[in-house]
């Protein structure tokens, strides 16, 4: 009887640590992190077309940690883009959100691409006047991202009287200096509509960079040293 009990008493302390690991391992594997949330709910009115989760990026597939068709944001990043999507609807617009918090593995996924020089499938929508292996050396490419820190935000706006995306005078991701904010090699309409952008983002907390009209991060970023690598999903 009383080797019975002592095995009972093993298989019941094995049993639950064996629960214990697995309900570790799901948290770590499918739960995002706290300080996070989805943008479909904290900011209703934005359009998502997360590239990374398509094929149609300048890697020509999808991205390593896009698991789903969703972006996530730091909470007081999501607060500050839910007011940014509130100040475009009243002019009649509405956000159109290509990317957001970016897994460091995402971020590996690239450096992997950009080493491989002879994969050049997707050059000529992307960056058609570029040599691919000078893509580190400008800096279109590289081991860290201000997106994996989640208060960084890739987007442009969509009209809704024409119901179409406003003209930028150039698309997301394009590698060149035509993507800069102050090219002058558009129309004064386009410039226009990319300063109107960079208005409304700035006046409700965000700060642009000086290589992508449509790429804006949180000024006061909760995570500032932070790069985090769970996957994007729901």
């Amino acid at each position: 009887m009383k080797r019975k009990t002592v095995l009972a008493q093993i298989a019941t302390v094995a049993f639950a640590a064996i629960g214990a690991a697995l309900l570790v391992g799901c948290a770590s594997l499918h739960t995002p992190h706290g300080g996070f949330v989805t943008l479909a709910e904290a900011v209703p009115d934005a359009i998502l077309e997360i590239r990374y989760y398509s094929t149609y990026n300048f890697v020509g597939e999808r991205i390593d940690g896009y698991e789903q068709p969703c972006a996530l944001l730091s909470k007081e990043a999501a607060k500050a883009l839910k007011a940014a999507s509130d100040d475009c609807v009243r002019r009649g617009y509405r956000l159109k959100i290509y990317d957001a918090y970016r897994p460091q593995r995402a971020v590996a996924h690239f450096v992997r691409w950009a080493d491989d020089i002879c994969d050049t499938r997707m050059k000529a929508p992307f960056y058609p006047n570029l040599d691919k292996s000078v893509l580190f050396k400008l800096g279109y490419i590289a081991e860290r991202s201000g997106h994996s820190r989640g208060s960084t935000v890739d987007l442009t706006l969509f009209d809704m009287k024409t119901g179409k995306e406003v003209d930028m005078g150039g698309t997301f991701d394009w590698f060149g200096v035509e993507s800069h904010p102050d090219y002058r090699g558009i129309s004064a309409a386009q410039f226009k509509n990319r300063m109107l952008l960079r208005e409304i983002m700035v006046s409700h907390g965000f700060k642009p960079i000086a290589e992508e009209w449509w790429h804006f991060t949180l000024a006061n970023e909760p995570y500032p040293d932070t790069y985090f690598d769970f996957p994007v999903h729901e």
